[in-house]
């Protein structure tokens, strides 16, 4: 019969799987509590990284619906569960993997596929979010500090060459068809005139 702190020790497992979008199993034999308070540092705050018992760790990934760690749960066990940045938090496991060689990765899944060791790895060396967003900012950026030079720019090209000539020149420019305008305005009278003669002259 299962005890109330087991009960609740599943529960609460089974909540960390549920609410986090991956998760890494790993195998801490040998590691000091020195050393695992450093790896859980330096994964940061968005990820919980646990010394779990195997067999309610089954019982709780079976309830959460994380079928990833099936057969993988033997030995000293932790997990970590990650609510943040997969890539970033990956990277900090690998890195410490390869300086300590007694955490073993052993598999995970990240938003429900699962992951075998070598694909962890793989998805530790990809780009974190936070520096694809800081390349996004770069991009975003760029375009607006050029245009701010060709502005710039313009502005002193005009200021050189002078700006009030070319608008004094607008209206000269409007002007020109009432100028043409004018004689053909002269020739209506004439054109009435000659009709009115040739009139009297039947």
């Amino acid at each position: 019969m299962a005890t109330p702190n087991k009960v609740s020790a599943v529960a609460e497992i089974t909540n960390d799987f549920k609410e986090s979008n991956a998760a890494v199993l790993t195998e801490y034999r040998g590691l000091s509590v020195a050393q695992l308070k450093e790896l859980r540092v330096s994964l940061g705050q968005d990820t919980k990284y646990s010394v779990v018992k195997n067999t309610l760790s089954a019982i709780a990934a079976k309830e959460a619906g994380v079928d990833a760690f099936d057969g993988q749960l033997s030995g000293p066990t932790a997990i970590a569960f990650i609510k943040g940045d997969a890539v970033a938090a990956a990277k900090s496991l690998t890195d410490f993997a390869k300086a300590h060689k007694q955490l073993v990765i052993k598999t995970g899944y990240f938003e429900g596929k699962a992951l075998n060791a070598e694909e962890v790895a793989a998805l530790a060396a990809l780009e974190s979010r936070e520096l694809q967003l800081a390349k996004v900012a770069g991009v975003l950026k760029a375009p607006a500090a050029a245009a701010a030079r060709i502005i710039d720019a313009l502005r002193l090209k005009l200021e050189e060459e002078g700006g009030a000539p070319a608008a004094a020149e607008a209206p000269a420019a409007e002007e020109a068809p009432a100028a043409d305008e004018a004689p053909a305005a002269a020739e209506a009278p004439a054109a009435e005139a000659a009709a009115d003669a040739a009139t009297e002259e039947n």
